[in-house]
């Protein structure tokens, strides 16, 4: 490389549905960003799975793209990716069944049989920090295949995390790492900091690399250039990692998109049955400790209420903008009843108030869009508040960090301060979280840096709450 080259790190930050590809500076200034999105192919039983040859061939030509260009000088690689998501690789290497989906239904039948056989759903889910969700939990996927598709089970050699089979696609290097291990796979027993007993009792453990540090790198040579590569992070995990590099006091972080995932690295106690009946789980973070977590399915209710309001209203579209009413929330706040409140129909099962069978909201009781749209935001916002609730413990934390879609919702963002006036609420811009974390850990990132202007960086705005009294306003 000349002299005038610029060193860089690259990260490919591979989601669900957009695959990204990020160049950042010695500074994690971003300096070239690119996008795709790939269709879906159907595994061997006709469900939709990842085109793992189309996704290797885009990030074969990207790497391609920066190693020949010499006004850079690539000095890092490393791969952000989902979890809950298996490679198997047989004795040569090669893939040897699809890449099967998550969202794949697993045969109840199987199910029953593995936690008869391993001390039932609520002893299980406890040890494993998770609820039970099926193929969810990617490492019942190897339970499945072993019962299910014998035949494939014994091509079977070695079985990577989706983050690590993104980084052997270059490396050739079979690892595990922590991230992927703690993302509800059922793999890990996070009472005793192991892996569970089921794995060697199955005699699956010797499909498992071994596990790796996360900021192990090897040296790679490609087309006449040497670099270092990552062995991958989960993409949840990697999105903390800024914020836990850049905060000096305890905070809890609300991701927020499809669902909203509220994770909170600074609580350490055991996960109880009830907090797992009401969609809570425990992550790794970098540092492999504990990640206190709660879900609920925000977005996706959000966009369902959302298309309901435009439809009976007339209101053309989606992208709607409607400006803060304060009489309008007390209207509401007052005259809050069973039948005006929010009925969940997408994220009944999901969240701190999980039903069996969806709600039916009758938007037609309302006078007019923007009275229903504000009914919608304070009850998601009050249910949003109890997610956080769950995630924050008995230990408080007064920072709260939100990103992600709903950080854009000024009506959302308000409430949420007022209904937590004791915490110092903030949303950040930083839109490429996932792809950040993963090139600071790879450059084994030290926290002391004073050389970062980590409030540009992260894009910090403070929110202030609204004139209201909600302390007695609960959605439940």
């Amino acid at each position: 490389m000349s002299s005038s080259s610029t060193p860089i790190t690259a990260v490919f930050d591979i989601g669900k549905t957009n695959k990204k590809f990020f160049l950042f500076d010695d500074r994690y200034a971003v300096i070239q960003k690119q996008q795709t999105t790939l269709e879906q192919i159907e595994d061997d039983d006709g469900d939709a799975c990842e085109d793992l040859s189309s996704l290797e061939s885009w990030i074969q030509d990207r790497l391609h793209e920066v190693v020949q260009n010499p006004a850079y000088d690539l000095q890092k690689l490393n791969f952000s990716g989902y979890g809950a998501t298996l490679a198997h690789l047989d004795r040569e290497g090669h893939i040897a069944t699809p890449i099967y989906d998550y969202l794949k239904p697993y045969p109840k039948k199987l199910l029953t049989q593995f936690y008869e056989v391993y001390g039932g759903r609520r002893t299980f889910a406890l040890e494993t920090a998770s609820p039970p969700m099926g193929m969810l939990n990617s490492g019942l996927q190897l339970y499945w295949l072993k019962y299910q598709k014998p035949n494939d089970f014994s091509e079977i050699n070695r079985t990577l995390h989706f983050p690590q089979y993104l980084s052997y696609m270059v490396t050739g290097e079979k690892v595990t790492e922590q991230t992927s291990i703690g993302c509800h796979t059922s793999l890990w027993n996070f009472r005793k900091n192991e892996y569970h007993r089921w794995v060697r009792q199955e005699k699956i453990h010797h499909l498992l690399p071994e596990i790796k540090p996360l900021d192990y790198t090897f040296k790679t040579e490609h087309e006449s250039n040497e670099f270092r590569t990552g062995i991958g992070i989960h993409d949840s995990s990697a999105a903390l990692a800024p914020y836990l590099f850049a905060l000096d006091n305890p905070f809890m972080l609300v991701s927020t998109g499809t669902w909203s995932i509220t994770l909170n690295p600074f609580n350490t106690e055991p996960l109880t049955f009830e907090e797992l009946k009401r969609d809570c789980l425990c992550y790794m973070d970098i540092y492999g400790k504990q990640v206190k977590a709660s879900r609920l399915f925000l977005g996706n209710e959000y966009a369902h209420q959302v298309k309901k309001l435009n439809h009976y209203f007339g209101v053309d579209s989606e992208r709607i903008s409607v400006e803060i009413d304060q009489e309008l929330l007390r209207h509401c706040i007052v005259n809050a009843d069973s039948n005006r409140r929010l009925q969940l129909e997408t994220a009944h099962s999901s969240g701190p108030f999980p039903r069996k069978e969806p709600g039916n909201w009758q938007v037609g009781q309302f006078s007019s869009f923007e009275e229903g749209y504000h009914q919608l935001i304070l009850d998601l916002a009050s249910i949003q508040v109890e997610a956080i609730k769950l995630a924050e413990g008995t230990d408080t934390v007064n920072k709260l960090v939100v990103t992600g879609g709903v950080s854009k919702n000024d009506l959302f963002m308000s409430l949420l301060a007022s209904f937590l006036p004791e915490k110092q609420v903030y949303t950040a811009s930083l839109s490429h979280a996932s792809a950040l974390g993963a090139a600071m850990v790879v450059n084994n990132m030290d926290e002391e840096d004073e050389s970062i202007d980590w409030p540009a960086l992260l894009g910090l705005e403070h929110h202030q709450g609204l004139e209201l009294n909600l302390e007695n306003y609960s959605w439940d």
